[in-house]
């Protein structure tokens, strides 16, 4: 009802004096409803509306006639006492509201264990676009820093050396085709001993034709081109390991090289090595013997084995001439018969000599044990087939053909070969005084194709 009477009130002071319209009696009626019935008494649920607005005059002129119509028409004690009214009804409800959310928030909380109240965690971050799934999941996920590993923690080493790596000073030895270019160790006292004084490389003058270990495998394959030109072609292909620098600076018992040899005889390879580590473990003192099989095992000496029995050398599964053959080997190096140094530095003949003496040792036997154990340089086995059949090869005889003349031929004649003795010795002859490397490459021969190398 205020409402309205207030809207009668704006609207005829705004449309006083326009077509005769009496305003008069109209005005008084709502000044004195508005006495009897004061806005206050009403309350905050039914605020004064805004004032009438006329599409046909602007905004401004309208709010001012009516704030003026307000102010003549209304007391100022009516003002202020409804002012503050409805700012005391508008905080009371909102402390009232305030009140409500506490108590609704603490009860909430009395009830929530504290097991399930979240701890403050950081946010993860914001996903890019563009990028794939998979990544997005590794970052939402708390990364655990990375272990580095070694070869990230250490320093790579420069791909050129500052400083030149310094030798063995064992592969910079004297050498010599006619003697024995390993370092042999004598087996009862374990002495080096070498053909050639060893501290004598650093006194001798620095020259061009100087032999030495690390360069008498160069010298011997340049001299097996140089007669024969076909002979580069394996040199390319195959690196003789046997007479390399590094295998001329290992150490060689004799004694157990050719003693190992005996052993290995007719039997397989992992026959002669279980033999050999049953041989070896009898000469081992009370309670070395049950030691783990990767244990260092040490050969025994030639006065061990000539003093054992017969019997209890074959207890480690050696036959009856295998275990006298031994014997008669350590008998040898106790004697005198054979020395490390007379194989060293014995002429070739002498050496065969006396080794062929020993039972046991057979003239293959010999020839394989100075290459490849004393690495002498100039050792030639015309009895070794593989070496007839590279030859044969080599010299361009068709070696399909001949194996099967040789099948029809063998039943008649049990010695038959690829080439007579007396042409494996000519055409070896010119390759002397390097005449093993020219032994083991003939081996080589079948893995190239010899037709190519005219």
């Amino acid at each position: 009802m205020i409402s309205c009477l207030q809207l009668l009130l704006r609207f005829s002071s705004s449309r006083s004096g326009r077509n005769g319209f009496p305003t008069s009696f109209f005005s008084a009626l709502c000044r004195s409803s508005l006495t009897l019935f004061p806005p206050r008494s009403v309350g905050a649920r039914f605020p004064v509306p805004p004032p009438y607005t006329c599409p046909a005059r602007s905004m401004a002129s309208l709010r001012r006639s009516a704030r003026i119509s307000s102010s003549a028409s209304l007391t100022p004690d009516a003002l202020s006492a409804d002012t503050k009214t409805t700012a005391a009804l508008s905080k009371r409800a909102t402390s009232r509201k305030r009140k409500a959310e506490a108590s609704t928030n603490e009860s909430e909380e009395a009830n929530i264990p504290a097991e399930a109240v979240p701890r403050p965690s950081t946010p993860p971050p914001k996903k890019r676009r563009g990028r794939p799934p998979a990544a997005a999941e590794a970052e939402s996920e708390p990364t655990v820093p990375a272990t580095p590993s070694r070869s990230a923690s250490l320093p790579q080493p420069p791909t050129t050396p500052k400083t030149p790596r310094p030798r063995h000073p064992a592969v910079n030895r004297l050498a010599n085709p006619d003697v024995s270019n390993a370092m042999l160790i004598s087996p009862e006292t374990s002495r080096v001993v070498s053909a050639l004084p060893l501290d004598s490389l650093g006194s001798m003058s620095t020259t061009a034709s100087k032999m030495t270990t690390s360069n008498i495998l160069d010298d011997a394959c340049a001299h097996l081109i140089s007669v024969e030109p076909k002979m580069k072609k394996l040199v390319d292909v195959h690196y003789c390991k046997p007479f390399s620098p590094a295998s001329l600076a290992e150490k060689v018992d004799p004694f157990e090289s050719l003693a190992s040899g005996i052993i290995s005889q007719q039997v397989s390879g992992a026959a002669a090595r279980a033999i050999k580590g049953r041989f070896v473990d009898l000469f081992k003192q009370d309670g070395e013997a049950g030691d783990s099989a990767h244990q260092e095992r040490t050969f025994p000496q030639p006065s061990q084995v000539a003093a054992m029995s017969i019997e209890k050398l074959r207890s480690a599964g050696l036959s009856q001439r295998k275990a006298e053959y031994l014997r008669g080997l350590g008998e040898k190096f106790v004697s005198g018969d054979l020395s490390t140094q007379l194989l060293a530095d014995a002429p070739y003949d002498t050496l065969v000599e006396r080794l062929v003496a020993v039972r046991g040792l057979g003239l293959w036997s010999v020839e394989m044990f100075a290459m490849f154990g004393l690495k002498r340089m100039d050792v030639f086995s015309v009895g070794d087939l593989g070496v007839q059949r590279g030859m044969a090869a080599f010299a361009g005889r068709d070696i399909a053909k001949l194996k099967r003349a040789g099948s029809t031929a063998s039943k008649k004649n049990a010695k038959w070969k690829y080439m007579t003795e007396q042409e494996m010795v000519a055409m070896a002859e010119p390759f002397k005084p390097y005449r093993s490397v020219f032994m083991w490459y003939m081996w080589q021969v079948e893995s190239v194709d010899v037709s190519t190398m005219g």
